[in-house]
């Protein structure tokens, strides 16, 4: 088998076992993410080693370099996997309109802000109490941080309770919570990259996450209100979505030249065409490629997991502490906020904010690949993903099946 047909094979078996399993799941009622995942760990080198065809020859042609056949084969999973998780950011960004931010109110925004900090306290001091580095507990806090509200909305609709109070206060806490969680991660991705922890220099990287998260946004939601309909007379081919693809890519790759996560970028340039008139083209036009890219990152995600962790105590027993806080932080930061509203919408709003999906596999994979955290970590988190993003949907449908 040459070089090409091998790389077309495990792409082929990588894209296969993914829709296989988020087919299953799926008719299951249950997220397909934790299909993908649970596919990645069973065709992994872990599991049946279903991966790993690619022929060293081919990869070499373009990276002399590499001398090891797994190197090779990894640099193409990263490829799939970096482009799967900037297109999703980006489609999570397109979603999000700047007035929806300003609009959440204030419930809305004590949630938000509350279910980063108490998750972010709680995970690091964990964390750090077990003897773990100041940056490993970093990542490990954050990871705990963003909530992937995809779960929660699927279930709000299916119950017809997608306009109660409830509903808009975790829709609206969301928007609040993975503006701050993605900013956190610049900051901590950062710190992962200088390795410096002194307090001027972490200053540093919180002004530049900052600036550059406000600068492009302002600026890029200013000139596409302005300049949006002057696309339609561009000659290339579909303009307003080859624009928008290449402000996704440019934007990836000047976050990432500036020492942020690539996936900041991505999500800012998804804001930015939110406000454009053709929003509702461009979203449209950019599913299919969602779709068929991001399983890329959610299954390679999974293969990275060692499932010899279920067989060790200690780590499983941090994972399942590591759970709980996930759940409590959230709780807490959700329930507290909106005392008022009585002990039902309390612990309806703080269930609805507890998976943690896509979100904390991506903050997972960013430490694994800085080496910031061993892979015995990454798998921690792979497993607190999968429980919280589990235990949401039937909860939250009999917090609010009466309403």
């Amino acid at each position: 088998m040459n070089g090409i047909t091998a790389l077309l094979v495990d792409v082929f078996v990588i894209y296969a076992a993914a829709r296989v399993s988020a087919e299953l799941f799926e008719r299951l009622h249950q997220p397909a993410v934790i299909g993908e995942l649970l596919a990645g760990l069973v065709i992994g080198p872990y599991g049946l080693g279903l991966l790993g065809t690619v022929d060293v020859g081919l990869l070499q042609a373009f990276h002399e370099d590499l001398a090891a056949a797994r190197e090779a084969q990894q640099l193409v999973y990263h490829l799939l996997a970096e482009l799967g998780i900037v297109v999703l950011l980006f489609f999570v960004g397109l979603e999000m309109r700047v007035g929806d931010v300003m609009q959440v109110g204030g419930h809305a925004s004590l949630v938000g802000v509350l279910g980063v900090l108490i998750p972010l306290t709680m995970g690091y001091g964990l964390m750090s109490v077990l003897g773990y580095s100041g940056i490993e507990a970093l990542f490990i806090g954050t990871a705990l941080v963003a909530t992937s509200v995809g779960v929660t909305a699927r279930v709000l609709r299916d119950i017809g309770a997608i306009a109660t109070v409830e509903a808009r206060i975790i829709l609206g806490a969301a928007v609040i919570d993975d503006i701050l969680a993605l900013m956190l991660l610049s900051v901590v991705t950062g710190i992962a990259s200088t390795g410096s922890v002194r307090p001027l220099e972490i200053g540093l990287i919180v002004v530049q996450a900052v600036g550059f998260t406000v600068f492009v946004a302002l600026i890029g939601v200013g000139a596409i209100r302005r300049f949006d309909l002057h696309l339609a007379t561009l000659r290339m081919e579909n303009p307003p979505l080859s624009v928008a693809l290449l402000t996704m890519l440019g934007l990836a790759a000047l976050a990432g030249t500036v020492g942020l996560a690539a996936i900041i970028g991505a999500f800012l340039a998804g804001i930015v065409f939110a406000e454009a008139r053709q929003q509702p083209q461009i979203h449209e036009q950019t599913l299919p490629i969602y779709q068929f890219l991001a399983p890329f990152f959610f299954l390679i995600a999974g293969s990275q997991v060692d499932w010899r962790v279920f067989l060790n105590v200690e780590l499983l027993g941090l994972a399942l502490g590591v759970t709980v806080l996930a759940i409590l932080g959230k709780l807490l930061g959700g329930a507290l906020p909106v005392f008022r509203l009585g002990l039902r919408s309390m612990a309806a709003i703080g269930t609805g904010m507890i998976p943690r999906g896509e979100v904390g596999l991506i903050v997972a994979s960013l430490g694994l690949s800085l080496g910031a955290i061993p892979e015995a970590l990454f798998s921690v988190v792979v497993i607190m993903s999968i429980l919280t993003t589990l235990v949401t949907p039937p909860v939250l449908r009999a917090l609010l099946r009466e309403r």
